[in-house]
């Protein structure tokens, strides 16, 4: 598979994405939320946790922009994206902004990641997940963002 345009051009400000996949690009707009791995929809005693995130998408000029968060279900703890659509094809978008955990799985827990990240769609699922797993510690992050 070729790799996409925007992952060779490390961190440059976006000044247009890349549209690839109209279809691609509908399916982020109509998006369901953003969700970590760590952050659980039920306790133990099955009682309600925290929901799915939300994620916003709106265009800035020629850019494309994503802000989300989902919280744990005690709002001390969170997952954040924010940035512009470097790119999207059929099955990824290239993210050229901030990405943040905080307090999940663990309290004292933080991660701060700036740059390019790709998302990608496997195997049929009906999300996009980060590439990059073990990008902060020893811990595998799954950021999913639904469609």
């Amino acid at each position: 598979m070729a790799q996409p345009a925007a992952e060779e051009a490390q961190s440059r400000p976006v000044a247009q994405t890349v549209v690839n996949d109209q279809s691609a690009l509908a399916r982020l707009r109509g998006n369901s939320g953003i969700t970590l791995q760590w952050i659980n929809f039920t306790y133990s005693d099955g009682s309600a946790g925290a929901r799915r995130g939300h994620v916003s998408v709106a265009d800035r000029g020629n850019t494309v922009h994503i802000s989300g968060v989902q919280f744990t279900a005690d709002g001390e703890g969170y997952v954040s994206v924010t940035g512009d659509i470097a790119e999207i094809g059929s099955d990824y978008f290239i993210l050229d902004g901030r990405i943040v955990i905080s307090g999940a799985p663990d309290a004292d827990r933080q991660c701060i990641k700036t740059g390019r990240s790709r998302f990608a769609i496997t195997q049929n699922r009906r999300y996009w997940r980060m590439r990059e797993f073990e990008w902060c510690d020893s811990l595998t992050d799954y950021i999913d963002i639904y469609f």
